[in-house]
Parts: structure tokens; C-alpha cells; sequence
């Protein structure tokens, strides 16, 4: 495994990050793997490597942080990991139980903590901007809670640029603690990305942690062009189904699809090996529901793209309207 810092801090982070979305209660979504099938693949990340684990309190309204808890606890020591989770999803029915006022954060935070079973997140993270929280009372709230020692660094994901260009600098007038990533929609068939938010990024030293960096499994290559598949996920996923299946998006699969079969790999290694060349990137957040995820992840880190199959892939990509922001 390969170990990088987190943007400018001195956080050393695994070049891979298991997601944990994919663990949790199958009522919440029907391809997430219960607690006795998720652990596997928990104790196999670790023993690859990997240290960096993301979650998020509304996955599986909260199991999933429950899951992700009682795994590490049993699988690894504290200080040998870095624990990642999200606030700002609804969390239940009333106004207050969603968003980034300072009720909500701080009440998620406890609630997250709780479920984790732990003292403190290494990373805590908006999971998107929230248009009716004043940033001030946003960064405040995120700054007590480091204060306060519940969680190590601050994070965003998903928004404009323009928008976390505004939440850093109020940080910095006021003397806050900053966001030290991003964690944004990337991968080989959504590149919007590359416009502005990752140049900001790289500019300022703010690690890069890609969500879906195979597009929800479409770069796989096991997707048609009704919005079905071989898998379970592929036929359900409403999400992908909105955000990918243009006719550009399949060229960029037929793409990746051809160099992989030329190479004797898999799609899910040629394209998280072209996102792990790509500038300012720190750790794609993997997913794995079978077996073969893990060890695909882990063979690109090694598996070499020359620059004329990193243009190939790069040449069929299209414009995408903005997407991953809700």
C-alpha cells in the first residue's frame, strides 16, 4: 500500500479509501451488504493496507457508522486509522434533523461519535453546501467541534467552487479551522470537476478524495443502454441512472473496456489507475461488495498507463451538466 498526506497536513492517508456506503441495511438500499456480510471486507482492507475509512451518518440512517465502528474496533487500534464521517442528511423528521446550522452539527456530531463508538472522527465533513446556514455560523460551529476535540480536521464534499472559496476565506478572516478536503464526483465519465474545483484544490494544497470513481460500477462495463445490467445495483441504482447513460458516457466505457481487455485487466483497474495519475488527486473513495474490488483497487496503484492510453481514455469524454451537488 501506498501512504500520502491529506493535502498540506501531516495526516498520512492510504492512496485508496474504503467507502462504507456500501455497508449498512439493505432496507435502506437493496445492494448494501448487512453487518455479517460487510465485515470480510473490512478486515481485507485492512489487511491490505488500507487505513482510511469513510462513512457518513445518514448511510443506512446511521448503521453504517454502527457497522464501520464495531469492525475497527474488533479489526484494528484507533491510532492506526483514520476514521471519516459526514453531517448535513436527514437524520430524522423534524426541521432541525438536517442541514449545517449549529444545532444539527453539534447534536450529529454526539450522535455520530455514539454510534462510532469512539472519542473522535480524524476527518468530519459537510457532505454538501447548505444554501439556508449562514457560512459563518457553518465554520463556527465545524471550528468548536475541533475545539472541542471531537474530530482532527474538517472536510467538504460535493458544491461549487465558488462556494467553498467563500467558506475557506470566512474560516480564514475569522480565524477558523479550514477545510483540508474535498471529497467530489470524479471519475473517467464525469470530469467537470477538472474546470474548477481541482485547480482550486491543488492551488491551495487541499487533498482530493474522489466519491465514485467508477461512476457507481457504469464504468465496469456491465451497464446497457435501458438502465439495465447483470447486477442488482445496476438494475436499482436511480441515482447513476440519472447522471450517466449518454451515448459519450458508453464511448468512455467502450474506451475503457478496449484497453483493458489489450492489457489482460479489468475496466475497475484501468480507470482508477487514470484517476490516481490524474494531478491534486490524494485517495479515491473505492467501493467493494465482491471479492474482486478490493484486489482490483489495489492493482492499480501499481498498473502503469502509458500518455498515449491516458489520452485514449480522455478523448471520447463530452461536457456533462453539473451533477452530485444534491
Amino acid at each position: 500500500m501506498e501512504y500520502t498526506r491529506l493535502g498540506r497536513t501531516g495526516l498520512k492517508v492510504s492512496r485508496l479509501c474504503l467507502g462504507m456506503m456500501t455497508y449498512g441495511a439493505p432496507a435502506w438500499r437493496d445492494w448494501v451488504l448487512d453487518e455479517e456480510n460487510s465485515r470480510p471486507f473490512i478486515h481485507a482492507a485492512l489487511d491490505q493496507g488500507i487505513n482510511f475509512f469513510d462513512t457518513a451518518d445518514v448511510y443506512s440512517i446511521g448503521v453504517s457508522e454502527e457497522i464501520t465502528g464495531r469492525a475497527l474496533r474488533d479489526f484494528a487500534r484507533r491510532d492506526q486509522i483514520v476514521l471519516a464521517t459526514k453531517v448535513n442528511g436527514v437524520m430524522g423528521p423534524g426541521p432541525n434533523d438536517r442541514g449545517l446550522s449549529r444545532k444539527h452539527i453539534l447534536s450529529a456530531i454526539d450522535a455520530s461519535l455514539r454510534r462510532l463508538g469512539t472519542d473522535y472522527v480524524d476527518l468530519y465533513q459537510i457532505h454538501r453546501f447548505d444554501p439556508e446556514t449562514p457560512i459563518e455560523e457553518t465554520m463556527e460551529a465545524l471550528h468548536d467541534v475541533v475545539r472541542a476535540g471531537k474530530a482532527r480536521y474538517i472536510g467538504a464534499s460535493s458544491m461549487y467552487a465558488w462556494q467553498f472559496v467563500r467558506m475557506q476565506a470566512v474560516a480564514e478572516q475569522r480565524g477558523w479551522t479550514r477545510f483540508v478536503s474535498m471529497q467530489n464526483h470524479y471519475n473517467l465519465v464525469y470530469r467537470e470537476e477538472e474546470r474548477e474545483m481541482i485547480p482550486y484544490c491543488r492551488a491551495e494544497g487541499i487533498g482530493v478524495i474522489p466519491w465514485s470513481p467508477l461512476a457507481r460500477g457504469f464504468i465496469a462495463g456491465n451497464r446497457t443502454r435501458d438502465k439495465g445490467g447483470e447486477t442488482r445495483r445496476a438494475r436499482s441504482d436511480d441515482f447513476a441512472h440519472r447522471m450517466y447513460y449518454t451515448a459519450a458516457d458508453f464511448e468512455v466505457v467502450d474506451r475503457v473496456s478496449e484497453i483493458a481487455h489489450a492489457r489482460g485487466v479489468s475496466n475497475a483497474v484501468v480507470a482508477l489507475a487514470w484517476l490516481l495519475r490524474k494531478p491534486g488527486v490524494t485517495a479515491p473513495i473505492i467501493g467493494a461488495s465482491k471479492p474482486g474490488h478490493l484486489e482490483d483497487a489495489v492493482a492499480a496503484l501499481t498498473f502503469a498507463l502509458s500518455d498515449d492510453e491516458m489520452r485514449a481514455l480522455e478523448a471520447p469524454y463530452q461536457p456533462h451538466t453539473v451533477m452530485g451537488h444534491s
